[in-house]
């Protein structure tokens, strides 16, 4: 049996992590069954359950997918030593996330992340990794801009870090749910409402 390459194995799991992506934006986590997944990715089951114990792990792997490219887009803002704003921040964030076809569903998860402890331990487990990606970035921001803020710059940007945040669910819920919502507008407010 010929060797399988990992450049071939990473090329496969990217095909079912893609898969999975498509098939929770359509029927949402929850309703997603593994042979869902199967069916969308037009692989055999052996072929799915030889990357992913079961849908946790895709869901794990689908987010790791969405965070990687986030802090991607973050990174990129702060090449050639520009510092961003922590509105900035969050408008690139959300901006990224209108683009996801998983942030149509992420609303649905948060309502079940409410009742099944095990879909909360994963949705915290997410926020917590864009809270530590944002903490880092406004600590660089209130670093560089010591006459703008209260008291230390790390305990400042630590306080700071979850209020920023939570613009993302206030866009994320208003894009679900109000049908003449003006996504763009939030996202361009952002910069001017923020410390900049």
């Amino acid at each position: 049996m010929p060797k399988v390459t990992d450049e071939y194995r990473a090329a496969r799991r990217d095909e079912i992590i893609e898969a999975a992506l498509r098939s929770f934006a359509e029927r949402g986590i929850q309703r997603t069954s593994m042979a869902d997944v199967i069916e969308a990715s037009g692989l055999s089951a052996g072929a799915i359950y030889g990357h992913f114990a079961g849908k946790k792990e895709l869901f794990a792997a689908v987010a790791e997918r969405v965070l990687g490219t986030r802090t991607a887009e973050l990174e990129a803002l702060g090449e050639g030593g520009a510092i961003p704003s922590p509105g900035e921040l969050m408008a690139s964030l959300l901006g990224g996330m209108s683009r996801e076809p998983f942030a149509d569903v992420v609303v649905q998860l948060w309502g079940d992340a409410a009742i099944d402890p095990e879909i909360r331990s994963m949705v915290q487990s997410v926020f917590a990794k864009l809270r530590g990606l944002l903490e880092s970035g406004v600590l660089a921001w209130a670093q560089a801009n010591p006459d703008r803020i209260e008291g230390d710059p790390t305990e400042w940007a630590k306080r700071a870090a979850p209020v920023v945040l939570g613009f993302g669910p206030g866009f994320l819920l208003q894009r679900a749910l109000i049908d003449d919502f003006d996504g763009d507008a939030y996202i361009a407010m952002l910069p001017q409402l923020l410390p900049r």
